[in-house]
């Protein structure tokens, strides 16, 4: 049998977990020839971040910490470091979210936003940053609510976005605030389709929903829901092969 040798940090190599995980492996006669090579210290945190380059997304600049350098004139620079959330701008749906927020910025101010699973807090940033309104970002995830407040605080946005942990619409600040003249959703199909009489009953008679996370063959179950409750498709925006959908009354 080949040799094989075990890689790893100084540190974890200085634990003994290594040298015992390889005596146990070697016992049990699984391998006959194992070694164990400690690697140079490396700033892992670092090097993670790095591999986020920062990237424009219509009106929207989307940049980690480690980016010092002055956002593109124009733009909107959002700070949003990887993390356990989802929403860092670079998967397609929050593309797609983020490009229909441009194109509605064109044409009108929003003064009451609600963000439905908001992971990181981008697309509650965003709104909160173009239109400098309060918005209602909600998720049901403890641990996305704690990484978007900490992009709060970078992004200097706390006191316009308040964040609440709720299933759906069900948190009593959102019964507090409706009707919503603007929600974004950017969360997976068969719960915005499960949603859309929640959406119907929180929006504003000139509302709009900006809805993201499903792919295109997904598209006629999210319409279908919606237009039970009389939400119009208004725009549809494909990035690779993932939709978000613009509706209003």
């Amino acid at each position: 049998m080949a040799p094989v040798r075990l890689r790893c940090s100084t540190a974890l190599a200085a634990s003994g977990a290594v040298a015992a995980l390889a005596f146990g492996v070697s016992s049990d006669g699984l391998l006959d020839d194992i070694s164990i090579e400690r690697l140079a210290p490396r700033d892992w945190v670092t090097e993670n971040q790095e591999s986020f380059p920062p990237i424009r997304v219509g009106g929207f600049f989307i940049h980690g910490s480690h980016h010092r350098q002055a956002p593109p004139p124009g733009s909107i620079a959002l700070r949003i470091d990887a993390a356990t959330a989802f929403g860092t701008g670079e998967h397609a749906t929050t593309r797609g979210c983020l490009l229909a927020l441009t194109a509605l910025a064109k044409r009108r101010r929003f003064r009451r936003v609600l963000d439905v699973g908001t992971g990181t807090g981008i697309l509650a940033m965003a709104a909160a940053r173009r239109w400098s309104c309060k918005v209602l970002a909600a998720d049901i995830d403890a641990g996305s609510l704690h990484v978007a407040q900490v992009n709060l605080r970078g992004n200097r946005l706390a006191g316009l976005v308040r964040l609440v942990r709720s299933d759906g619409y069900r948190h009593p600040a959102i019964r507090r605030m409706v009707p919503f003249d603007l929600v974004t959703a950017n969360i997976l199909a068969r719960p915005l389709a499960a949603m859309a009489g929640d959406l119907a009953a929180n929006l504003a008679a000139n509302g709009v929903a900006v809805l993201s996370g499903l792919l295109t063959r997904q598209v006629p179950l999210v319409l279908a829901a919606h237009r039970a409750h009389r939400l119009m498709l208004r725009r549809r925006i494909a990035v690779e092969g993932w939709e978000t959908l613009v509706l209003s009354r």
